[in-house]
């Protein structure tokens, strides 16, 4: 089997890190252009960065115009700022849809035309824009993966681009910017880096030659997306709920960043799978958090896929130190009880979801066809719909 690892050009972690981007930001030029999220702009660790820029005499300029979930018209505004100032690099300070919206201003800046020319998998025709990645989260991983997700009105669901291209140049991952982050915040995408690295674990195993990684992006479950799940798995599971309940708690902090940029590195190589598939059409009707979406769903289609994902679930109660007589399920239920201790529902009523909308939202999740490849369960309309239900009903015996 051919592997390969695909990551920034250097990924600094730790506390203190954040002081690098300035000297970072003139490896790559003389002017960058600063996408922030528009809360972080007015903190003061803001001016730290845009004083480390100016002590490395880089020039800057900022845009703070991001919005949740990326609305494709904001890729436009940012980019024609870009083109204002001719950065010779781009820093991402914010959570994953600041930085994907800084991956997809990239696309456009070097390469011309619009988001849509370069949705699906390798649109993008050439390196990007230079990218310092600066996550304020702990969950996305976008800071590692070589994906960018928008929101298109002119689509039902979400859609994404992916593209070895769109991997930052440089990632910055100092805990530090993650300490303000409400506990609700950091719930949802500390369990948003779990099903990463649980479904890139469990998912479809596939030929790959050298032809797949060079002209694909997900390729399938493989020793290195393995590895790199069970290290953030071992980092996140023990550590997620003391800094849910502890946001002061400086070494779960740290851990929670290093184990979802893990798990970003594990996904940005094997893919994810059913529980982001139907995330998608269930985030668009419910507005809920992406994060609390897919944890919710992750324990249902786990249960869904045994017995094929049994061995994976065995091996990953034994990385995080779970056990009982049927290990599989011992793991599925150690995640739901995490789920429940840091506040994600673990029904789709507590989120307002009807019965009758369960077929049209399977609908719309089976032709996620670019994640639902990676699965390894019944991802039929009727299979979805069986999820999803026994979702509803907040009951996994049903699935069994």
């Amino acid at each position: 089997m051919i592997t390969t690892r695909r990551s920034p050009r250097q990924l600094i972690e730790g506390e203190g890190a954040l002081a690098a981007v300035g000297p970072l930001a003139a490896q790559l030029g003389s002017c960058a252009l600063m996408i922030v999220d528009p809360a972080i702009s007015q903190q003061p660790v803001y001016g730290r960065i845009t004083a480390g820029l100016d002590a490395a005499g880089v020039e800057h300029a900022t845009f703070t115009g991001v919005r949740p979930e990326v609305p494709i018209e904001l890729v436009a505004q940012a980019a024609e700022v870009a083109q204002q100032h001719q950065p010779q690099a781009l820093v991402a300070v914010g959570g994953g849809s600041v930085i994907d919206l800084a991956k997809a201003v990239g696309a456009v800046v070097t390469h011309g035309g619009e988001p849509r020319d370069y949705y699906g998998e390798n649109q993008v025709p050439g390196p990007i824009l230079p990218l310092i990645a600066v996550p304020t989260t702990a969950g996305t991983g976008s800071e590692v993966t070589p994906v960018a997700v928008v929101s298109d009105p002119d689509r039902a669901l979400k859609v994404g681009m992916s593209s070895v291209h769109l991997v930052p140049a440089f990632s910055v991952c100092d805990p530090a910017m993650t300490h303000g982050c409400p506990p609700a915040v950091t719930a949802h995408a500390g369990i948003d880096a779990v099903c990463h690295a649980v479904e890139a674990y469990t998912a479809t195993v596939r030929p790959v030659g050298w032809r797949e990684v060079v002209e694909g992006v997900s390729i399938g479950k493989n020793p290195v997306s393995d590895r790199y799940a069970r290290e953030a798995l071992q980092e996140l599971i023990p550590n997620l709920p003391r800094v849910v309940e502890d946001g002061d708690d400086h070494v779960a902090r740290a851990a929670v960043m290093r184990g979802a940029t893990a798990a970003g590195i594990s996904f940005g190589h094997a893919g994810v799978g059913g529980p982001h598939a139907l995330q998608y059409p269930l985030g668009a009707a419910t507005k809920t958090p992406h994060g609390l979406g897919v944890g919710l769903l992750l324990p249902y289609v786990l249960t869904a896929n045994r017995p094929a994902v049994d061995l994976e679930l065995e091996e990953l109660a034994a990385c995080v130190g779970v056990d009982g007589d049927d290990p599989a399920d011992a793991f599925i239920s150690m995640i739901v009880e995490l789920l429940e201790r840091i506040g994600v529902p673990t029904g789709l009523q507590d989120i307002g979801v009807e019965r009758s909308s369960l077929r049209g939202l399977a609908e719309l999740a089976a032709g996620v066809t670019r994640l639902l490849r990676n699965d390894r369960g019944d991802t039929s309309v009727d299979g979805l719909e069986r999820v999803l239900d026994a979702a509803w009903q907040g009951d996994r015996r049903v699935l069994t």
